[in-house]
């Protein structure tokens, strides 16, 4: 099996270590980078050409966001399986990869997920966001994979469509429901952690942004023509206080 990682990037020097993870993967068949640069101006490009002999595909180029460069690597992307891992994530240990061509090999999911934690500056867990089994009824109670954990065969993105570019800060989020709950397609939960995460993503880095996110989860129940999700921006963000008390899983 063939696994594309598409990661995205502007001005993130810490993408060495996200390629140095995805390298570092053992057991797989095939792996295939795919890094969309929306023309960094700092001393990314000359991280990325330290792997060039590992990059599959480069795109330098203005983007119209970090969705837009993930649409540009998943049309890029030949593997029968497409992951994403954004600039300043990694894979949480060799073995993750590996552990995603079995969950495909082994049943008839269209996606698979896992565990995420969030850490620090100094690699310390700060937060553990374990996902669970997939049930459609957890959407309406907040619940959504951790999306740098999702692996979607590509056949899916043909088939139901990629990010869409109308949301700007939840289109992952979007995406996840519409594959999920709209178009009820299978899902397997791999019971450990996959990514780990650096603090401070876009979503959560200022309250504007945060009221921002919760008004595009409202946004993408309307769009998709669900009905019930009214009351999801307001415990979605609940469901984050626990992944608190719960930083000693590695």
């Amino acid at each position: 099996m063939k696994i594309s990682v598409v990661t995205p990037v502007y001005n993130e020097p810490r993408i060495e270590s996200t390629l140095e993870s995805i390298v570092a993967q053992e057991g797989v068949p095939d792996t295939e980078i795919i890094v969309v640069d929306g023309g960094s101006t700092d001393e990314t490009p000359q991280i990325i050409e330290r792997f060039s002999d590992v990059v599959d595909v480069y795109i330098n180029e203005p983007d119209d966001g970090v969705y837009d460069a993930m649409n540009k690597g998943i049309a890029r992307a030949t593997g029968e399986v497409v992951g994403i891992l954004n600039a300043d994530d990694r894979y949480h240990d060799e073995d993750v990869l590996n552990r995603v061509c079995e969950t495909f090999e082994d049943g008839a999911a269209d996606l698979c997920y896992g565990d995420l934690v969030y850490v620090n500056g100094d690699d310390e867990v700060v937060r553990y966001w374990e996902s669970g089994n997939y049930r459609p009824r957890r959407f309406y109670f907040g619940w959504m994979p951790p999306h740098p954990t999702v692996f979607v065969k590509r056949e899916v993105y043909d088939r139901c469509g990629r990010f869409d570019l109308d949301f700007s800060i939840a289109a992952d989020y979007e995406l996840l429901l519409r594959f999920l709950l709209k178009h009820e397609l299978s899902a397997a939960y791999i019971d450990r952690v996959l990514v780990r995460m650096r603090t401070g993503g876009k979503s959560n880095e200022s309250i504007a942004n945060i009221v921002h996110a919760n008004a595009e989860v409202y946004k993408a129940w309307q769009k998709n023509g669900l009905s019930g999700g009214m009351h999801v921006p307001f415990v979605k963000p609940l469901r984050k206080v626990s992944q608190y008390f719960r930083t000693h899983s590695e």
